[in-house]
């Protein structure tokens, strides 16, 4: 469903990615991991078009995209949630919903999908995204507004970023219960919770990916590279 092909990725002549070529199935949580600066994030932007790839194709549902911007791509069914949600002066959490559905929608609708996250819509939709709302509330917003979205490919970026325990604990049944037939899940964290609840992980260690597969698999070894040795993996 989603390709890519060769995708590299040079800033100032650093090459940040290095021919990475994996092909994501739907139905499955994937969960990809790596040091900070491996290339993980630039990956996620690459896939929604906000950074374009300095070589190498992108498919989706069978069609090239590789020169596809960000709106198209969202049009086509490819949904991102930053590592750093946007804050918004004037625009409330019940509006960023409507964007996201393209609809309008009522407070009980809007209470659907922010009870998934935690959240009470009465004390919710109506509130700016601003300065006003913390980190965690804000993210939690913001995985919301993806759900909604009901897109094929979502993409989350360190969603547990910002996120107190109690949340934290809920993102795996977040993502568990938004995986269907028809959807996947791509998730950038360094959290051994969502590792285990992954269908497959991958490991980009120096711009490649080292190692991909079921947990059971990927874990016992990540720490035999050393460049990963800040991931969050209890022995």
């Amino acid at each position: 469903m989603l390709s890519l092909k060769n995708i590299s990725y040079k800033v100032d002549g650093k090459e940040i990615l290095k021919d990475i070529t994996f092909d994501f199935e739907l139905g499955k949580n994937y969960v990809i991991t790596g040091a900070n600066g491996c290339g993980k994030s630039t990956l996620a932007k690459i896939i929604m078009g906000i950074l374009p790839a300095t070589s190498g194709r992108i498919f989706f549902d069978g069609k090239d995209i590789t020169n596809l911007d960000i709106t198209a791509r969202a049009n086509l069914g490819i949904a991102y949630a930053m590592q750093q949600p946007v804050k918004f002066k004037g625009l409330n959490a019940k509006k960023i919903l409507e964007y996201a559905t393209k609809s309008n929608i009522q407070t009980k609708n809007a209470c659907e999908y922010l009870s998934k996250v935690g959240l009470c819509a009465r004390d919710y939709e109506k509130r700016d995204l601003d300065n006003t709302l913390s980190g965690g509330e804000l993210k939690r917003i913001e995985i919301a507004s993806v759900l909604a979205r009901n897109a094929t490919v979502n993409v989350f970026d360190e969603p547990e970023a910002g996120i107190d325990i109690w949340s934290f604990n809920g993102l795996v049944n977040i993502f568990n219960k938004s995986l269907t037939t028809n959807n996947m899940n791509i998730i950038i964290s360094h959290q051994e919770k969502l590792f285990k609840m992954a269908d497959e992980i991958i490991l980009i260690s120096d711009g490649e990916i080292k190692l991909h597969g079921k947990p059971e698999t990927v874990l016992p070894a990540i720490n035999n590279f050393n460049t990963c040795s800040k991931l969050e993996v209890n022995e």
